[in-house]
């Protein structure tokens, strides 16, 4: 028997550059025969759809009233903006009509949607926001990258079993290497969160290999790399500011005389491959861990590509099952969680 594709409810309204960029790309993922939900104003999003070639596309209108912007608090888009595109995108999973939610809006309300109206799986103390990272050999995956800037140790162990969840069910690692980023390789190093977590990632049953430096997160080395939401957001805008700036440096010389721009036409391809290594839309978006479905937060800046690829990782998401694989990890160490809590 055929297994049905999963649908994904995207926020039509979400980004800085809106409709113009959301619905293509989600056109884009439904010709691969995704079907997709576009959330938002009805009459804008059919006026966007109406400039493209859908053919027999899957695609799905649902009205919206409301837009959450940037400026929003995600506590005020929760109360104040009941029908706005990302509340409705989300309770489309949450009422079994969607699979997952793809957002390029504001990723605090996106989050906070998630979890309040998708809903947490059950032992979940907070959901995690991963981002997926270029390295010399492999994708990797860094959480949390801003949805938690406080957490308690009990908070980063479950991060580090829900990303081996996700680097094995979405990027195809088949025993992820499990690091807490921290400011020394030594054990011991590190505050009393990184020690204390330490201590719970060596006894569970991830692949863990210990501390790493965030000179350590290119290499490849590891496959998770677990931090809290400060630190990991910190590390995720300087390696996309320094990828930027880089590229910026390196046109730049290559423009610098004669000689230079020979070599850089006779290595074109080689730039075009490292130009796409680190451009953040390969990857579409960061993944909400720890909900009830999928739900994924894209850069504001994210162009239709990002947003194609973000609806690709949620639908693979959905079709490997990690909303289970996440409850069998989470289960399996839940005795750990538990004694830990109560002590702290």
């Amino acid at each position: 028997m055929h297994k049905k594709s999963p649908r994904i409810a995207v926020d039509a309204m979400g980004g800085d550059y809106g409709l113009s960029e959301v619905v293509p790309g989600a056109v884009n993922a439904a010709k691969q025969g995704i079907p997709v939900i576009l959330t938002g104003d009805e009459y804008m999003i059919r006026s966007e759809l109406d400039k493209l070639d859908t053919g027999s596309c899957d695609i799905e209108v649902v009205h919206a009233s409301q837009i959450v912007t940037m400026e929003d608090k995600p506590s005020e888009a929760l109360r104040k903006k009941k029908d706005s595109s990302i509340q409705v995108a989300c309770r489309l999973v949450r009422d079994g009509h969607a699979d997952g939610v793809v957002s390029a809006g504001n990723s605090g309300a996106t989050v906070a949607c998630g979890m309040f109206t998708i809903g947490r799986i059950k032992g979940v103390l907070r959901p995690g926001m991963a981002g997926i990272l270029p390295t010399e050999k492999s994708p990797m995956v860094l959480i949390d990258v801003g949805a938690n800037v406080d957490c308690k140790p009990e908070h980063l162990f479950q991060y580090g079993l829900m990303a081996d969840v996700l680097a094995k069910d979405v990027l195809g690692i088949e025993n992820p290497k499990v690091g807490l980023l921290t400011i020394g390789e030594e054990e011991g190093k590190g505050n009393s969160l990184v020690r204390t977590s330490y201590e719970m990632l060596r006894k569970s049953s991830l692949n863990f290999v210990g501390n790493i430096e965030g000179r350590d997160i290119f290499t490849g080395d590891v496959d998770v790399a677990v931090c809290d939401g400060f630190v990991g957001n910190v590390a995720l805008k300087l390696s996309e500011g320094l990828a930027k700036s880089l590229s910026s440096i390196l046109k730049g010389e290559l423009k610098r005389d004669l000689v230079s721009k020979i070599g850089a036409m006779l290595a074109m391809k080689a730039f075009k491959r490292f130009a796409r290594l680190v451009d953040k839309s390969e990857y579409g978006g960061a993944p909400v861990l720890g909900l009830n479905g999928i739900a994924l937060v894209c850069h504001g800046k994210a162009d239709s590509r990002a947003i194609e690829r973000a609806i690709e990782m949620a639908s693979k998401f959905v079709e490997n099952d990690a909303v289970t694989h996440l409850k069998e990890g989470l289960a399996e160490h839940s005795n750990m969680t538990v004694m830990h809590s109560c002590d702290s």
